[in-house]
């Protein structure tokens, strides 16, 4: 039976899995991935399971020698006082400027990677449902008005803002999340 699970899944991640993004998001124009390298630090997103629970996230977005893009997720879990890390790579879907990119974290099953607003201390990141939300900024706190804006943007593009995990970057008690 598990033979036949695999095989199953592996179909539906190889012809069902779709890079597009949902209806009524574009992927930024004038996408430059040098730029985007480096440290962001996640203010806000909606619950998924595999980042649940966690605080202190960042996201280091590296070059790889193929051309593709190393990504580094980490966060805390304060409940198993412990740092999770999460290595995975990324390529560019499409043309080289558009903010549009399929990630790996497990083998060779990708998912929808779409920077739908981008400035040079923010990006507002989904996949290829509205249920995946991200925003990213290059320093791990950010202003009211900053994140008013992108709770505004994000709900005016369909996604369920009244859902945001806004995510604790000041560390758990004692502890700091980026120790100097």
């Amino acid at each position: 039976m598990k033979k036949y699970y695999w095989i199953i899944l592996g179909f539906l991640c190889l012809f069902g899995c779709s890079y597009d993004p949902p209806k009524g998001i574009e992927p930024v124009k004038n996408f430059d991935k040098q730029a985007y390298l480096g440290r962001w630090y996640e203010i806000a997103r909606l619950d998924h399971s595999f980042e649940r629970g966690l605080s202190c996230v960042s996201a280091t977005y590296e070059p790889r020698s193929d051309g593709g893009i190393k990504v580094i997720n980490r966060g805390f879990n304060a409940k198993k006082d412990q740092w999770s890390e999460a290595e995975g790579r990324g390529y560019l879907v499409g043309k080289d400027n558009i903010g549009q990119l399929k990630v790996s974290f497990f083998g060779p099953f990708y998912g929808s990677y779409i920077i739908f607003y981008l400035d040079d201390q923010a990006a507002y990141v989904t996949s290829n449902t509205k249920n995946y939300l991200w925003y990213l900024s290059r320093t791990p706190k950010v202003t009211k008005k900053q994140l008013d804006h992108f709770k505004a943007y994000a709900k005016k593009h369909g996604f369920a803002v009244d859902q945001l995990i806004i995510v604790d970057q000041t560390g758990q008690g004692k502890r700091s999340c980026y120790p100097m």
